[in-house]
């Protein structure tokens, strides 16, 4: 099963690696971003937040910012990247969010994190609860197509496989298919506001073009605008 501290032995390479990655620095960083819109004075919590990319973002768009990681070194790195601006913390994301009071967040963010969840609706019933009414979770996933074409066998399953990563990394994930993704959405009380199948960024096209040639034939991630209902 996919290890939430998995990241932890790789923090320091894997910030190199997220900084420059056309993957995710042109593609799931500019999708991501503009699916939560205007995040001025909003309160946001950056549910898996790694080194720390998307707090910086967040806080240079003006908006209140919490963030936490499985990863012990990931929130040092954060930290380092934003320093006293952002209440921080390390707690895996299957875990109750003890230290965030219901209704109290306009936007919850996790960025390509889902796939590693071995529990993805007590995620998203945390979620759920700690959303103000009418607010959004936004969230990047592996495209489920992208793995079935990849992993092969047939699309209906949903089970563990190992990621292998150009970089020699191996790390532990789940294939979901949509329907089963989108059936969990709704028992967490969640609405499907938007559905993003995104494109690279153009600047990708100069600056990595096989990379920008293979995304706009075929998506690797899909992201979600989840709507907590003002009324259940």
């Amino acid at each position: 099963m996919p290890d939430p501290r998995q990241y932890e032995g790789l923090a320091e390479a894997y910030e190199a690696h997220a900084a420059r990655s056309p993957h995710n620095a042109l593609y799931d960083r500019p999708a991501v971003l503009a699916l939560l819109g205007d995040v001025r004075g909003r309160r946001v919590l950056d549910a898996g937040c790694g080194p720390g990319f998307y707090l910086e973002a967040l806080l240079a768009r003006g908006a209140e910012v919490l963030g936490c990681d499985a990863s012990p070194r990931m929130i040092a790195l954060a930290k380092k990247r934003v320093g006293e601006r952002a209440r921080l913390w390390v707690q895996a994301l299957e875990e109750p969010f003890a230290y965030v009071e219901d209704g109290s967040l306009d936007l919850v963010l996790s960025a390509l994190v889902h796939h590693y969840l071995d529990d993805r609706v007590a995620f998203l019933k945390e979620a759920w609860r700690m959303l103000k009414p009418g607010g959004a979770l936004v969230l990047s996933t592996l495209h489920p197509m992208r793995v079935w074409h990849q992993q092969g066998g047939p699309y209906f399953v949903s089970a563990p496989f190992v990621e292998r990563w150009r970089s020699g990394w191996k790390l532990r994930a789940w294939r979901v298919p949509l329907g089963q993704l989108t059936e969990e959405f709704a028992a967490a009380g969640f609405l499907i506001e938007r559905l993003v199948e995104p494109k690279p960024h153009p600047r990708m096209q100069t600056l990595a073009p096989e990379v920008y040639a293979r995304l706009m034939g075929e998506p690797r991630f899909i992201l979600f605008r989840l709507l907590k209902p003002a009324a259940r």
